[in-house]
């Protein structure tokens, strides 16, 4: 029971940060007034998908130098996890966008970068699907695991701040921090990342649990035809 403490203070802290997202205390400012919420949403989850994608290029990495089969494995199923973090970021974003910019979709560097973010990533899982040979699959995955994540950055860290941009920190906007995060929201915020990021990973332990489940499987089933 103790090994599963995380996992209990992931759910806490996400049951919080719903219940303080819908009933909390939220400065008012123009445009944004209630929207603001998203922020313990929206932000929050593309924090934990980045968290995720970091882990998994470092897999990458490990499964490059060691040829592991897990380490392979946990590249795959944490990539998966932050894709799908991505679309929930992706659709509370353009909720939002909707309420504050009048569209659900506009024409802004970030959320163009998001949208391609998320393809380079869908055409990572197309890769694994379309070489049958494990090792190979594995080399190839990693390395494209790694410039995929490169992406990322690019796409969502450093072309936004480059260009016009109307999400705050970007295109001379100032952050949230610097004028509407204030200590209420700093203190649902933070912890939010934190739950997100942890639901995230015993997600992921869930799902890389099953796979070696099935290849224990496989190895029974093949000592059991010899």
């Amino acid at each position: 029971m103790k090994r599963h403490w995380w996992k209990a203070l992931g759910v806490i802290i996400i049951f919080y940060t719903i219940i303080q997202g819908f009933l909390g205390e939220v400065p008012h400012y123009f445009i944004l007034n209630e929207t603001i919420r998203n922020m313990y949403f929206h932000v929050t989850m593309w924090f934990a998908m980045i968290i995720l994608m970091l882990a998994s290029v470092i897999y990458s990495v490990k499964h490059l130098s060691s040829g592991s089969r897990i380490s392979d494995l946990k590249a795959k199923e944490l990539a998966l996890t932050g894709v799908v973090l991505s679309i929930a970021g992706l659709l509370t974003g353009s909720l939002w966008a909707k309420y504050t910019w009048g569209a659900f979709w506009v024409n802004d560097a970030k959320l163009n970068g998001a949208a391609v973010t998320f393809l380079i990533y869908l055409a990572y899982f197309i890769l694994r699907n379309s070489v049958e040979d494990e090792q190979k699959k594995g080399r190839l995955a990693a390395v494209y695991n790694i410039f995929a994540f490169v992406m990322m950055i690019v796409f969502l860290g450093i072309l936004p701040r480059m260009t016009d941009s109307l999400h705050p920190g970007n295109g001379g906007n100032p952050g949230f921090d610097q004028y509407d995060l204030d200590a209420r929201m700093q203190m649902v915020f933070r912890p939010a990342v934190i739950g997100w990021t942890l639901i995230a990973v015993w997600v992921t332990t869930l799902k890389i649990r099953y796979h070696q489940l099935l290849w224990k499987k496989e190895e029974m089933n093949d000592e059991l035809e010899n």
